[in-house]
Parts: C-alpha cells; structure tokens; sequence
C-alpha cells in the first residue's frame, strides 16, 4: 500500500505562485511514475503535469506549460509543482498521483495511487 499525501494549496491572487508537494509512504517510490491531476468544481479530473521515475523525463498539459514546473526528490519521497503566473481557470483540488506502469500515463483511470487533494484557489 502506497500513502500520498499533498500540501501547498492556498488562496493566492492571479499572476502569484505555489509550490505543492506530495509526500509519500509505504513502497519505494522511485519506482513510480508521478502525476499530478486537478479538478474543477463540476468539471473532470484533468491531467497536469508527470515525471518520470529518475526525473529525466517531464510531461505538462498544454494549458501549464511554460508555467508550473514538476520534480521530484526521490530522498526525501516527494514530489513537487511549482506554479507561477497562477490564473483564475487554474483553480482547483490538485492530486498527486502514483502509476507503477512505468509509462508516463495522462489519464485519471491508469493511475495506482491518489492523495486526497489539496485547494488551491486563485482570485482575480
């Protein structure tokens, strides 16, 4: 069984920053690929960022790249989204995600483990 716990949600005005960070337990984390996803209220759960096991590799969504930065230290097992020019439309319960598949995996359903979110609000 694999823990995932995030933190760094908040309210903060559009154009700000947040860093998340998702702390892990339970299975060697350097196995996994990790996701972050978000959701909307009344929309899907939408993918945002992955990285792969080593962080050699990284993957955004079309909508944050250039602004959020995924990484992870596999000493410390966490994983970390960093959020500048945050906006509006990025408002959300972001999760982190583990997937043993060793793919880099955009989509809510191949994922093996969730955290239970954390709320990042932006006002304009």
């Amino acid at each position: 069984q694999v823990q995932l716990v995030e933190s760094g949600g908040g309210l903060v005005q559009a154009g700000g920053s947040l860093r998340l960070s998702c702390a892990t337990s339970g299975r060697t984390f350097s196995s996994f690929v990790m996701d972050w996803f978000r959701q909307a209220p009344g929309k899907e759960r939408e993918f945002v960022a992955a990285i792969s096991q080593s962080g050699g590799m990284r993957y955004y969504a079309n909508s944050v790249r250039g602004r959020f930065t995924i990484s992870r230290d596999n000493a410390k097992n966490t994983v970390y989204l960093q959020m500048n020019n945050l906006k509006p439309e990025d408002t959300a319960i972001y999760y982190c995600a583990a997937d043993m598949s060793s793919l880099i995996l955009t989509t809510p359903s191949a994922m093996n483990y969730w955290g239970k979110g954390t709320l990042v609000t932006v006002s304009s």
